[in-house]
């Protein structure tokens, strides 16, 4: 089985994104696209610019730091915004996400071209918040698609009691399949990122019982950066770490994997072994995505064999029954199509036996997603 581990639907840029007020979900949009590696282009003749008219780069990440640019989405995957007259764009989508949406019809298409079994629809919240739509894809699409569900970590700590009901919800009465958390987010609403704080555990401790998979995405900025990892900071690493030593039965899956741009260059990747010391990598319950094609096919040409060494480095300290693939579609298709951010994993891992690359490519994932 081939299981995409890490995939997205969304409703219309343009729109609420599922929140209350449209302001507030644009926002989250702004901060995303302005603080995001793809590059900027002036409109006019495409000549390279930078994000300082959507953010003040001297400010802490945060909404604080956004500035009135005419922020907008426009068509075409692209991203626009106004400064003294003069437009600008990224290309944070690729151009095949004309109205800027993407619908489930619209992923079961690139899987069924692709020859992709199964997809894992994750969330996060510039792209939209509210389980229902996750959930309506789930039962139009069973056999194909499931979804993980998504609470607002800046709303746990205030009233973990309605965060409770809404997990159930979620997980009890839409039938969703694991939790994702971000814990990014919870630091632009004024909260700490320690997600495994006192004011959360009565969540956790409720979630730790409902036998479904947690998902952790990494800080953003450990995410986005590219360099030496020289002064790199491993308290997320370590509250994964808490977490899986306070709750040692729940699986939990790090998405996006081991911040591999923080230690990568031209030449490829040396993940130093003090991340992998930081990590819970004894416990089984502890899961790594992989997610290369999305963070590398704007650094390295495919097939990029320049992800090998990290590759094997990454089987050697956790194993292969412990590795998931994933891809980030639809973005991932401004780098690679679909079916080639799949090759250019498997390409890589001819080192292992096919039954090891089966694992990685979808088999860890149905198994933890209760499939097969």
């Amino acid at each position: 089985m081939i299981y995409d581990g890490h995939a997205y639907i969304f409703p219309d840029m343009k729109g609420d994104g599922g929140f209350d007020n449209r302001d507030e979900f644009q926002r989250h949009l702004q901060l995303a696209i302005a603080t995001h590696f793809m590059p900027v282009w002036r409109t006019r003749d495409r000549a390279e610019a930078d994000s300082s008219g959507l953010l003040d780069p001297t400010m802490p990440r945060g909404f604080d730091a956004l500035r009135e640019a005419g922020f907008r989405a426009t068509q075409f995957g692209r991203f626009e915004w106004t400064v003294d007259g003069e437009d600008y764009f990224k290309q944070y989508m690729p151009p095949s996400v004309v109205d800027m949406e993407f619908t489930a019809d619209d992923l079961i298409a690139e899987m069924d071209y692709a020859e992709v079994d199964r997809a894992l629809l994750h969330r996060t919240p510039y792209l939209g918040i509210g389980n229902d739509l996750v959930a309506d894809a789930v039962r139009a699409h069973p056999d194909r698609i499931q979804a993980l569900a998504h609470v607002p970590e800046w709303k746990i700590a205030p009233d973990p009691d309605q965060a409770i009901a809404e997990l159930d919800h979620a997980i009890n009465d839409l039938g969703l399949h694991g939790l994702q958390v971000l814990p990014d987010h919870m630091a632009l609403y004024g909260q700490s990122t320690e997600w495994d704080a006192d004011g959360l555990i009565p969540f956790w401790d409720h979630f730790a019982t409902l036998g479904v998979p947690l998902f952790v995405t990494p800080g953003y900025t450990s995410l986005a950066r590219t360099g030496s990892g020289a002064g790199m900071d491993l308290s997320e690493f370590e509250t994964v770490s808490r977490f899986v030593e306070r709750y040692p039965d729940v699986s939990l899956v790090l998405t996006h994997g081991l911040s591999w741009r923080s230690f990568a260059d031209e030449n490829g990747i040396d993940v130093p072994d003090a991340v992998y010391d930081a990590l819970p990598i004894d416990n089984p319950n502890f899961h790594v995505q992989l997610l290369f094609a999305i963070f590398f096919g704007g650094m390295y040409d495919y097939p990029m064999p320049q992800i090998r060494p990290a590759l094997e480095k990454v089987v050697e300290r956790l194993g292969a029954d412990r590795l998931m693939w994933g891809t980030d579609i639809p973005m991932v298709m401004r780098f690679q199509t679909y079916l080639q951010s799949l090759d250019s994993l498997t390409l890589n891992l001819d080192f292992l036996d096919q039954a090891d690359i089966d694992l990685i490519c979808g088999g860890n994932t149905a198994r933890l997603m209760g499939i097969g």
